[in-house]
């Protein structure tokens, strides 16, 4: 069982940026450039790469190799990206990997590629890249082809092992349980639970009863054996179940027009552990937007969009709108699942502004919300 903290210290230690590894400050998969440019990556490190694993490692400084971290990323859909775009896809996994120097917020985004057999090259055209075009990567650069992509293995012996001196121990897990209960989360009820005799899920979050339910709020989930965190949300409410052979997590939102007090399943989500030492992860969409009647939602849009629009050319706001900023996000994109087509992209071209907002919470507000969408569309 790999440790995948090790591995990213592991590449990052002996490895310049090279054929079989790539690292990124953070990925943007909000416009099409952002998405042409991962695509791009995906397909060059999958072509040189037919034979072993590939990593693209997220949250790291490119010039100094700082470990800076990035935003958790949960999108499980992410394959459906590379399936919609690239023809001979390869098998991809995002995973977020805490460490001890990050925030709680932050981890280092681990995307692993599998090896294939066939050449992987676009279907379709995306930002400037054409239809039927691929590509390679030679040393650390991401270049076009036009010839037939040759079979290779150069990378097997050096990847196997990087991964070989990345395997996890006894001592390792259990300084990663003690630590996760009893420094990471001191303020938080803490538990673990051990699957199979081989796999560790923590947990930690505040306990509230709504209607019967026990929700958690603040969540934080890792599978400490691979240092992998599988869940973590600082505004939305989780229910917890687990039996002897998988765990699972059923996300709710909370939504509402100008408070969020009704709660929506948004997604259920379940590890399934096997004695084979394998586990399949499983996720099942759930969520059905709420609806509302147009024309107040209309009366909604607009007022939203002022307060934008103040924003961006950085006119004072009247207490009233300032109360409104924290809905803004979530207003937004109930307008945008009530038919409102460009309220999601308003939303999106917002970011510079709610990120600089002085209260630090509107823009985690937005982060949920695009999280949200996200899934959505690649569901």
């Amino acid at each position: 069982m790999i440790n995948k903290r090790l591995l990213i210290k592991n590449l990052l230690a002996h490895h310049d940026e090279n054929s079989f590894y790539d690292k990124k400050r953070q990925l943007n998969l909000h416009t099409k450039e952002g998405k042409a440019k991962f695509l791009k990556h995906i397909c060059a490190l999958s072509n040189s790469n037919p034979s072993n694993n590939s990593y693209i490692v997220v949250g790291v400084e490119d010039t100094t190799n700082e470990i800076v971290g990035d935003d958790f990323f949960d999108d499980s859909r992410i394959q459906n990206l590379v399936n919609a775009f690239l023809e001979n896809p390869p098998k991809i996994q995002y995973e977020n990997v805490p460490f001890p120097n990050l925030p709680k917020d932050k981890v280092v985004g681990l995307v692993t590629i599998k090896p294939k057999s066939k050449a992987s090259y676009f279907k379709k055209g995306i930002h400037t890249i054409e239809a039927n075009s691929t590509f390679v990567r030679k040393g650390s650069n991401t270049s076009p082809t036009f010839e037939k992509i040759p079979y290779s293995k150069q990378n097997v012996e050096t990847v196997i092992s990087i991964e070989n001196s990345s395997r996890n121990s006894i001592a390792y897990t259990l300084e990663s349980v003690l630590d996760f209960l009893h420094n990471k989360h001191k303020d938080l009820e803490s538990n673990y639970k051990v699957f199979k005799e081989l796999f560790v899920v923590c947990w930690a979050g505040n306990k509230k009863k709504v209607r019967d339910k026990m929700y958690y709020s603040r969540v934080d989930i890792e599978l400490v054996n691979e240092q992998v965190k599988l869940f973590y949300s600082a505004l939305d409410d989780v229910i917890i179940a687990f039996d002897d052979d998988s765990f699972s997590i059923t996300e709710y939102v909370c939504l509402g027009l100008n408070d969020k007090t009704s709660f929506y399943p948004l997604e259920k989500v379940t590890i399934r552990f096997f004695d084979n030492g394998y586990y399949k992860i499983e996720a099942q969409m759930l969520f059905e937007p709420p609806q509302y009647n147009r024309k107040m939602l209309h009366h909604i849009y607009n007022s939203n969009t002022t307060i934008l629009t103040k924003l961006k050319k950085g006119m004072a706001l009247q207490p009233g709108e300032k109360k409104e900023l924290e809905n803004i996000p979530h207003t937004l994109m109930i307008c945008y699942l009530n038919g409102f087509e460009e309220a999601k992209q308003k939303l999106i071209d917002a970011k510079p502004y709610l990120k600089a907002v002085e209260e630090s919470w509107v823009y985690v507000s937005f982060k949920e919300v695009m999280r949200i969408l996200r899934k959505m569309k690649y569901d």
